[in-house]
């Protein structure tokens, strides 16, 4: 007889399979995570995860069992094939149960606390039922201290291991994670193997239901099935990665081919905000180099005027973490400068640091162009209606000063008839004319003073101030109070509304004329109701509502009545249709909308959307009635 010991090609073998055993099947198993993110469909997780399972099963059961054949007892062995293939059933199905529990569909964190000591256990389970399906001349006992220690070494290990796996997700982490857990197989096998004291009994045989052969015989024959296995896997991970690369792939296609649509040029920086490695989309547009444009020499192509501004706006928004929103003009490649809007977020990493930041300059040249002639038309026009409305005014009140002489002469005309047989006939016609040229001339007076007022409007220069809304609302309400009681209706300001911050006295006339106009059209035949209400949209918006239940708009009418010296409906209130047009250039010049939603007979709801801040361009911009 032999003295007991351990072949070392059958331990190193033993261990290498554990080890590769639990890199493939801690890949696998972390698949099944993308469940819980939605990146993988739920029907492929069960496949994830019963997969993990027979690779990590398999591949502990392979290295108990190889281990067991490398301890040479110097005495017949043979194992029962029940015990041995329960043995299995057990590594597989425990191991299976850690990796549903932990890569579940919304599984908490520390769940890892639950699967860790499972596996553990399982692991050890495995164990020593494979060792109690060793048939020898002989009996086996166990040091107790031995045995707890071997659970324990499987029940940390696999804990520990199980958390590197499903919390992390860089290759080193995943070898870490494999190499522990490959450790704590063997750890487990050999201080389990330690525990046990074997004796030579000559009476005690193998049984019927046994199997036996040379250890290096059984040892490559499990082994070979094993490596079968465990190639299936890294063919399946191989399989997975490459659908992954080509959706990655697809994904950036797209992306580039969006930001080619909206035609901008797509940058990177490094954590710090410093422009690094190969930058082909700012080149493109700029033709700086690598070494022109690193860290912050891209300001170098930015407009003087703009460079330091860009810097200082960029670095306070790394320090704050937040999204980069800013414009400034660049010196392209061909010659001169052109617009660029610029939007950049951060790239976090799980941890909640920054990676990177990617960004996009998208060329706006086109439109501030376009805007800049606008403004200019705008002007323009203003100018014109102002010289026009002011030369009008001079004829208009010779026009009104000969209306009062006709209408003197109207009396002297009266005496001199008097007594002629077409006197009143005469006097009558007279009298009907000049209530036309009257009526005519007071109209005109009207729209005259109409047309100055815009124009005087847009030559007025913003001020931005922080508005309480509810109280500045409520105060136009209180206003209308008179107007209101008469006509029996209830104006309903919403307390706390959101704040913004915007010209007052323009706030005031759109909710002023708003009110008015919700007032003026309500139908007698109900008492009116008025309500004003608010709703932030985002953070950055508002949106306020000024609902009646009046007469109501024809859907045809939707767009006209803000069309300037246009009113729809039934004409029996006085006005001249520059009300509504004049609240719409003011929202717009606020940097806003105006919408509405109306029905005839059930009342209307005029939505206002301002933005919660005055921005820069907003602030300083004239009010426009040429594109209303």
């Amino acid at each position: 007889m032999s003295t007991p010991g351990f072949s070392p090609a059958l331990v190193v073998l033993s261990v290498a399979i554990a080890m590769f055993a639990s890199y493939t099947a801690l890949d696998l198993a972390a698949r099944a995570r993308g469940i819980a993110d939605g990146t993988i469909h739920s029907g492929t997780r069960a496949l994830w995860i019963t997969g993990a399972a027979v690779t990590m099963g398999g591949g502990i059961w392979s290295m108990h069992f190889i281990g067991m054949l490398a301890f040479e007892m110097g005495m017949p062995t043979a194992y029962d094939l029940g015990l041995t293939l329960q043995s299995f059933l057990i590594a597989v199905g425990v191991t299976g149960a850690a990796f549903a529990w932990v890569g579940r569909k919304g599984a908490r964190r520390h769940a890892e606390w639950l699967a860790g000591p499972l596996m553990g256990l399982g692991i050890a389970l495995m164990h020593y039922t494979g060792m109690a399906a060793m048939r020898m001349p002989g009996h086996i006992s166990y040091d107790p201290t031995l045995v707890a220690a071997s659970i324990a070494i499987a029940v940390v290990a696999s804990t520990t291991a199980l958390w590197l796996a499903f919390r992390h997700n860089s290759l080193a982490e995943k070898l870490a994670a494999a190499l522990l857990m490959g450790l704590a197989v063997a750890g487990m096998h050999y201080t389990g193997m330690a525990a046990a004291t074997f004796s030579g009994d000559e009476h005690v045989h193998a049984g019927a239901d046994t199997v036996s052969a040379a250890p290096q015989t059984l040892a490559f024959a499990v082994t070979g099935a094993t490596f079968l296995i465990l190639f299936i896997g890294m063919l399946a991970i191989a399989i997975d990665q490459h659908r992954i690369q080509g959706e990655l792939l697809a994904s950036e296609a797209r992306f580039r081919a969006a930001i080619e649509a909206v035609s901008g040029v797509l940058w990177t920086n490094d954590a710090q905000g410093r422009m690094v490695g190969p930058q082909p989309g700012w080149s493109a547009i700029t033709g700086q180099t690598p070494d022109e444009y690193r860290d912050f020499g891209w300001a170098d192509a930015v407009h003087p005027d703009d460079s330091a501004p860009s810097i200082a706006a960029w670095n306070d928004t790394v320090a704050a973490r937040k999204t980069f929103v800013f414009e400034h003009r660049v010196r392209v490649k061909e010659g001169g400068y052109r617009h660029y809007a610029i939007r950049a977020v951060p790239v976090l990493n799980r941890d909640g640091s920054i990676r990177e930041w990617v960004g996009v300059h998208t060329d706006i040249t086109a439109q501030r162009e376009a805007e800049a002639e606008l403004r200019e038309s705008n002007e323009e026009i203003q100018r014109y209606a102002y010289i026009v409305s002011h030369d009008l005014r001079a004829p208009l009140v010779n026009i009104m000063g000969f209306t009062s002489e006709l209408a003197e002469t109207r009396v002297e005309l009266q005496h001199a008839l008097a007594g002629h047989p077409q006197a009143e006939r005469i006097d009558a016609e007279f009298g009907e004319a000049l209530g036309f040229i009257g009526a005519a001339v007071t109209r005109m007076e009207r729209l005259i003073a109409a047309i100055l007022k815009l124009s005087r409007e847009g030559r007025r220069r913003f001020e931005p101030e922080p508005l309480d809304m509810s109280a500045v609302i409520r105060r136009l309400a209180d206003a209308n109070q008179h107007q209101a009681d008469s006509q029996q209706a209830v104006v309903t300001v919403t307390p706390g509304m959101p704040e913004i911050v915007a010209d007052r006295l323009a706030v005031e006339q759109i909710f002023g004329n708003l009110l008015d106009n919700a007032l003026k059209y309500l139908d007698p035949a109900r008492p009116g109701r008025i309500t004003v209400s608010a709703q932030a949209i985002g953070t950055e918006r508002v949106r306020f509502s000024v609902a009646d239940n009046g007469r109501g708009i024809l859907r045809n009418d939707h767009v006209r009545v803000f069309e300037l010296f246009r009113r729809s409906g039934t004409q029996d209130r006085p006005g001249e249709g520059i009300g509504l047009a004049h609240v719409k250039a003011l929202v717009r010049a606020l940097g806003g909308r105006i919408d509405l939603e109306s029905e005839p007979g059930r009342g209307s709801t005029f939505t206002v959307t301002l933005p919660r801040g005055a921005s820069m361009e907003h602030a300083a911009a004239p009010l426009s009635i040429a594109a209303e």
